[in-house]
């Protein structure tokens, strides 16, 4: 097999050549501005934003409060462990993050001003996430929580020290002054995104370098002496409100982000290396532009390091970006190839696959996972799998959720069961020791638990369980 970017530039059908020179003139814009029709489309949709449910607003469904769960490898405080803030402890069995308040709720510090202060909440937990070297946590009131490395800003807390205890992020007021609540959170080795309940997108960490490349925030920022513009508290990405985008979801890598819009198009900004961006080449791009291809349809997104997948509404998966250990399950790529690539959505359509919807995509560092319609589990990449594998030892299982971090994954079943297997030296696996596992095995220390929800870091994990 050849790198997928050698099968682009020798096998461009007639077809493809058009959709690329198309592509190449609606690429022209680089610093969008409003216009009435996308200022129109803004106010039309303003209801159906601001109405819409969304995973931080809705109540929780448990009567009790989510009990957190932490473990790994703890670095400058990712695993909340305080006295561990300037070292790397390692904890190999999930430790209950223990609540403060004796109803259950957790008690957080929030910092909201230079005047570093104390405040209390009744809201409960209802999603966790990890990040590389960081986590977040989302309220039931819409309030986030963030904790960890934080080395480049990419938490929102307004410098780019460890922060050792929850910190609040606070979003900037609207137009109504309102304080505004948060929907989704993702969070890369550089950068840090939010989405609130309206559908605004806010970025905020490191703007890019010649090294790393531009544009990771989405802002438009290219500072002429070599340096993206640095961001330490969350930005509204401004070009999005122009075009009239309102952002169901977002993904972030390491050097380039992904968001999926309400529309269900997908746009990319950030880094082009390797053609992370999906639009035919491996430049730069300094604000969000549409992944031509896959403007429409799309489902849901995830990115790994390196690279995307996309889950379109028919139930196919896209995936773009580096492909050297085979992370994008095309085949297209060889694992031992450094320069593998696929610089534009490319089907993922194996025997395995065949005549089955997936319903459910994750990615980590060099691997990604996908559940079907049927609840079963496959999984490709860490240069193991250049295309989907499905997962034997759970034929039994209908698996409902999965996480995937620095090659190892987690997997929810229906029970609220977790399992877990991949490279565990980090003790991420969470068994009690730092062995691989090549198969799924069941995490024990949740026996008489419910697992709610579970997040997948580089070297740490988390998640949420209530007492079944």
């Amino acid at each position: 097999m050849t790198a997928s970017s050698m099968a682009i530039s020798s096998s461009c059908s007639s077809s493809s050549c058009l959709m690329m020179s198309k592509w190449l003139l609606l690429r022209t814009r680089q610093n969008p501005q409003r216009s009435a029709a996308s200022s129109a489309s803004r106010m039309r949709w303003r209801s159906f934003g601001s109405s819409s449910s969304s995973t931080a607003a809705s109540a929780a469904t448990a009567t009790a409060a989510p009990q957190l769960y932490m473990w790994g490898t703890d670095t400058k405080g990712s695993l909340l462990r305080n006295t561990a803030l300037q070292n790397v402890t390692k904890v190999d069995v999930p430790t209950r993050i223990e609540p403060h308040a004796d109803d259950g709720s957790f008690l957080f510090t929030a910092d909201e001003s230079s005047t570093s202060s104390t405040t209390t909440t009744t809201a409960m937990i209802q999603q966790v996430v990890c990040g590389a070297t960081d986590t977040a946590v989302i309220l039931t009131d819409g309030s986030c929580f963030v904790w960890g490395e934080n080395k480049l800003g990419q938490l929102g807390v307004g410098h780019n020290q460890p922060v050792s205890q929850p910190t609040r992020v606070t979003l900037p007021a609207g137009d109504d002054n309102e304080p505004r609540r948060v929907a989704q959170v993702s969070l890369g080795q550089q950068m840090g995104a939010f989405v609130d309940t309206v559908g605004d997108l806010y970025t905020c960490g490191f703007g890019g370098s010649v090294m790393s490349g531009f544009g990771l925030l989405g802002h438009g920022d290219a500072m002429t002496d070599g340096d993206g513009a640095a961001v330490q508290t969350p930005k509204l990405v401004e070009s999005l409100v122009e075009d009239g985008c309102f952002v169901k979801q977002v993904a972030v890598g390491e050097s380039h982000m992904t968001c999926l819009t309400t529309e269900g198009e997908v746009l990319t900004t950030g880094s082009g290396s390797y053609g992370r961006l999906g639009n035919f080449d491996t430049k730069d791009q300094l604000y969000f532009e549409p992944v031509e291809i896959l403007t429409t349809g799309v489902t849901a997104i995830a990115a790994g390091k390196s690279f995307t997948l996309a889950l379109a509404s028919d139930g196919v998966l896209y995936g773009w970006g580096r492909n050297h250990k085979g992370q994008l399950g095309t085949g297209l790529g060889l694992a031992a190839d450094m320069y593998a690539m696929q610089a534009i959505p490319e089907p993922i359509e194996t025997d395995e696959l065949l005549g089955r919807r997936v319903v459910k995509v994750a990615a980590g560092a060099g691997h990604a996972a996908c559940i079907t319609q049927g609840g079963e589990l496959f999984y490709w990449g860490m240069s193991l799998h250049l295309e989907p594998v499905r997962v034997t030892e759970l034929l039994h299982t209908k698996v409902v959720d999965v996480a995937c971090g620095l090659d190892y994954t987690l997997v929810l079943d229906e029970e609220g069961r977790m399992y877990s297997f991949g490279k565990g030296s980090t003790g991420v696996l969470g068994q009690g020791s730092v062995k691989n596992l090549n198969q799924p095995a069941l995490m024990e220390v949740f026996e008489g638990k419910k697992v709610l929800q579970a997040s997948a870091g580089w070297k740490h994990a988390a998640c949420l369980v209530e007492d079944a």
